[in-house]
């Protein structure tokens, strides 16, 4: 069975796009813990981080760091920090979340925008890469 998220690639729901290219996809999440949460994820539905290839896992890299760059441009934090939990969905996915304090990072507290605001806020961070 798909995961949403392969759902998402294959166009079946829609998602805030950030960036994409041939192996990857960025997209704001819609669940963000702060303003400007972006997920990087591989086209190709992988369950675990550790199981892609080196190269793969490391053109993952790329691509979040080139989204985060991006990101730091459109959104006012501190910085950018980085997480792969990957127990909520079973495909490969960086959290990129624009912090201001430690809370951010935890996602039990999330922040609410509205569908304007989502893609007001994705065509800006698209324009930044």
């Amino acid at each position: 069975m798909s995961s949403i998220f392969t759902k998402i690639i294959n166009g079946e729901i829609p998602c805030h796009k950030v960036a994409e290219d041939d192996n990857f996809l960025a997209f704001l999440d819609i669940n963000p813990n702060a303003k400007g949460h972006t997920l990087c994820i591989p086209k190709t539905e992988i369950n675990k981080i550790f199981d892609m290839e080196e190269d793969h896992y490391l053109e993952l890299m790329r691509f979040s760091r080139k989204v985060a760059k991006a990101l730091e441009k459109t959104v006012a934090c501190k910085r950018i920090g980085m997480a792969v939990v990957g127990l909520e969905v079973p495909h490969v996915h960086v959290h990129l979340i624009p912090l201001q304090d430690m809370d951010d990072m935890r996602f039990q507290r999330k922040t609410s925008l509205t569908q304007q605001q989502f893609e007001e806020l994705a065509q800006a961070i698209a324009g930044n890469l």
